[in-house]
């Protein structure tokens, strides 16, 4: 029997997953909080340990689950800049979800911005009051437009094929562009020059932290739309600010955000936010937040769950070793695994 503790769990984590108890070989338990220092003590006498985004399992947290006997950490999602998987190394085994439904997350960014764009999200809260005026509700054709999309993963070449669907141009950034595509690729700051829109799907690595900043804002046109549905920290939330003050941002769309950890994902509707500069970027007219929500459809959820599984029972089944295997030993976190089949540690 693999035993696996869930942290940070909501009830649709559980209704995907719990399904998969019922093979027999496996069991689990929920827990509603985070994992942090202080919480790790409720993985004793598990095998695993499974985590989402704004868990921290940073250095002293992964020493915890080790002396704990955790010999695998899964991640429900596909980014793992909350691991720290130098100090993994050695210790515990980390693997990820690569791709769960790239689709949900590129439409949820075409959502987003076709709401900012056409004020659907005004018109909507208008119309609820009977107030049919259209003052103050004209957007702006996407046709035509040059939308600069950085990070082509599957993420963001799934969000350049609907841009090409509406008529955009679309340039492209990545630190390792894709090969035999035929993705029009510029350096980033003649991607920031050009675009009338901004799209994020890149990871948050320590090169990408803040690249959206002062400076770069900067290089931008005035009235560029800039949309983030990756990892908050992509973008330094005061420089945005700034830049929405300044008239030079024309408009935001944000799914994440860099200090969401003790906000996302909860009701805070009761209380009073002390998160100054988010509440300060949520009263703009001009900017629109979700929740982390880009990936939550039925099929990312059932694909989380059962790649999630298949991961888990890969590490035990498999002598330690899995396809999504995440290891810091060669430089190439998620790929070593497949070109040398063999045990990281």
């Amino acid at each position: 029997m693999i035993k696996t503790a869930f942290f940070d769990t909501k009830e649709y984590d559980k209704a995907s997953f719990q399904k998969y108890e019922k093979t027999g070989d496996l069991e689990f338990k929920f827990f509603e909080t985070k994992l942090t220092e202080d919480t790790a003590e409720l993985a004793k006498g598990c095998d695993v340990v499974c985590v989402f985004v704004n868990d921290s399992v940073n250095a002293a947290v992964i020493d915890k689950l080790y002396g704990y006997g955790v010999k695998m950490i899964a991640l429900r999602c596909a980014g793992y800049n909350n691991v720290d998987l130098e100090h993994a190394y050695g210790k515990i085994h980390a693997a990820h979800v690569p791709a769960y439904s790239p689709y949900a997350v590129a439409e949820h960014t075409a959502a987003l911005l076709l709401t900012s764009i056409r004020r659907i999200h005004k018109a909507y809260n208008r119309t609820r009051d009977f107030n049919f005026s259209l003052n103050g509700l004209t957007g702006f054709d996407l046709h035509g437009k040059t939308v600069g999309v950085i990070g082509t993963g599957k993420i963001g070449k799934i969000f350049i094929g609907i841009c090409h669907g509406f008529g955009m141009n679309v340039i492209a950034y990545d630190a390792y562009p894709a090969k035999d595509s035929d993705i029009t690729y510029v350096s980033l700051d003649e991607l920031f020059e050009r675009s009338d829109i901004i799209s994020l799907h890149c990871p948050l690595t320590g090169d990408t932290k803040h690249m959206i900043n002062a400076d770069t804002i900067g290089k931008m046109k005035k009235g560029v739309v800039i949309l983030n549905t990756s990892r908050g920290a992509l973008i330094d939330a005061e420089a945005l600010l700034e830049g929405i003050k300044a008239r030079k941002i024309g408009a935001a769309c944000l799914d994440v955000y860099e200090e969401e950890a003790d906000i996302f994902f909860e009701d805070r509707s009761g209380h009073i936010l002390n998160d100054e500069l988010l509440s300060r970027l949520i009263s703009m007219p001009n900017v629109i937040v979700t929740s982390h929500q880009a990936f939550l459809t039925e099929e990312a959820l059932n694909n989380i769950a059962e790649t999630t599984v298949n991961n888990i029972r890969s590490y035990f089944d498999n002598d330690g070793i899995c396809d999504n295997e995440l290891c810091y030993r060669c430089g190439n976190i998620e790929n070593c695994k497949k070109a040398r089949k063999e045990r990281c540690f």
